[in-house]
């Protein structure tokens, strides 16, 4: 039986959807480089082979962990999931002369280079300047238009994004984003192998989006990403998700397959993705991404990343197309014949819908909640109408214990202040947003609000 070293850290999808699938095409040997979630840990290890957890000492030098390991157990493939082990999985491929994203997976994961490389390509994208310290913040914000968005350049999920209105707002906003990097590191949201990463950052304009322009309904966020992958240097689009609109400063709140974008428009959007996935010149891997939708028809790029979105985006593919993304990827990365889609699949070809919710303390306006609450999925269940034919469930393993306090939502942490992900299926992606609205409105009415020594935590 073919053998696939999986590395796991901390993002992408639920570990246990991931393990499922991937032991159903091949012996599965997991080296974790970030603690298993509680919920899937007996699972891990009835599912894997072997669970490796390195020591801190062999964690210096990851790519060369990661060659042992997959040496060691024989390894026909190595893959990982998640943004901040993309690089180090790449270079480990390389050395080991296996399918992988490819020896230009950091133009997928350094923002910098990214949009260098979009510009060379004359892509549209928001002006942007490098930024390595206060004094090249100060001297961007002198040459770009305000208002304006300073990103880590190696985060994930909105992390250390801070808006920037004024020039009397540039010194705060370094000290706050350099501050969120660092606590982030300390809960493993963060890059694994390049060294002072969190160091590296990006300040760009805030391009205005239109999300009425490109829906026929009111609800959607004003940007979109397109799923996918890489196969043999060839891009292969899967499908489109819509959005809600974010939390400022850009915190996704919830995802929704499909998006419900008309087919010409759609057809725009993923040439756009084709574009900038062929310009950064991956090889084998997931694709994500992001577009931003602008009035007229505008759109700019907002990244992309080497591997599948995160959180329940592929399950919610599975769900909704019928495609184990998992399990594709890894027979394509063991030399397996996989028949991708000849195109981007559409709302017509979905059989019903499915969205992610992150639950943040903020209501549907995103202001913030007026009391601090209790986590309680059965509660929520109980107490929250949905549509006719929805079904409503809680992610445990990325969700916080019932009986936790949700913690007050930060602006620059992002979705490291989210209480819990809930997912849910529906018979159309208008009834997903409909009930989403609704969820979200309700929660802090009908979660159990917290005594004054848990508000306190």
């Amino acid at each position: 039986m073919s053998k696939v070293l999986l590395v796991h850290a901390k993002g992408g999808p639920p570990l246990g959807h991931v393990l499922l699938r991937a032991a159903a095409k091949a012996e599965v040997h997991l080296l974790a480089l970030s603690a298993l979630p509680p919920a899937v840990a007996g699972a891990a290890r009835s599912l894997c082979a072997s669970v490796e957890t390195p020591t801190e000492a062999q964690r210096a030098d990851l790519v060369q962990l990661i060659v042992a390991r997959a040496g060691a157990v024989g390894a026909d493939a190595v893959l990982t999931f998640s943004e901040y082990a993309v690089v180090a999985v790449a270079e480990a491929c390389e050395a080991l002369g296996l399918a992988g994203p490819g020896g230009a997976a950091h133009l997928a994961r350094d923002k910098r280079l990214m949009r260098r490389t979009w510009r060379e390509h004359s892509l549209p994208q928001p002006a942007f300047r490098p930024v390595a310290t206060e004094d090249d913040l100060h001297e961007a914000a002198r040459e770009l238009p305000f208002p304006l968005l300073l990103k880590a350049a190696w985060s994930a999920g909105s992390t250390a994004h801070q808006i920037i209105r004024t020039p009397h707002e540039v010194s705060a906003a370094w000290r706050r984003s350099r501050d969120v990097m660092a606590e982030s590191a300390q809960l493993g949201f963060s890059e694994l192998h390049v060294a002072a990463a969190d160091a590296d950052f990006v300040v760009e304009q805030i391009v205005t989006g239109t999300a009425s322009d490109w829906f026929d309904e009111p609800g959607w966020g004003d940007y979109v990403s397109v799923e996918g992958v890489v196969a043999n240097g060839t891009f292969h689009p899967v499908c489109l998700s819509g959005r809600m609109p974010t939390v400022e400063p850009f915190t996704e709140r919830a995802a929704i397959t499909p998006a419900l974008l008309p087919p010409e428009a759609q057809e725009r959007v993923v040439e756009l993705a084709r574009a900038a996935v062929d310009a950064l010149e991956l090889r084998d891997c997931g694709i994500h991404t992001e577009i931003k939708l602008g009035a007229g028809g505008e759109m700019w790029l907002i990244e992309t990343a080497a591997r599948f979105g995160g959180a329940m985006t592929v399950p919610q593919i599975e769900e909704v197309f019928g495609l184990d993304l998992v399990g594709m990827l890894v027979d394509h990365l063991l030399g397996r014949e996989v028949a991708w889609p000849d195109r981007a699949l559409t709302p017509a070809q979905a059989q019903g819908a499915a969205g992610s919710l992150v639950v943040l303390a903020v209501d549907g306006h995103g202001k913030a909640w007026p009391d601090r609450r209790i986590w309680d999925f059965p509660v929520v269940a109980a107490d929250v109408p949905l549509s006719r034919g929805s079904s409503l469930s809680v992610v445990a393993e990325s969700s916080l214990a019932d009986g936790t306090p949700v913690p007050e939502y930060d602006p620059a942490a992002g979705a490291n202040t989210m209480a819990a992900l809930c997912l849910l299926a529906a018979t159309d992606a208008r009834t997903v947003l409909h009930d989403f609205a609704a969820l979200v409105d309700a929660l802090p009415r009908v979660l159990p609000a917290a005594r004054p020594e848990e508000a306190a935590v």
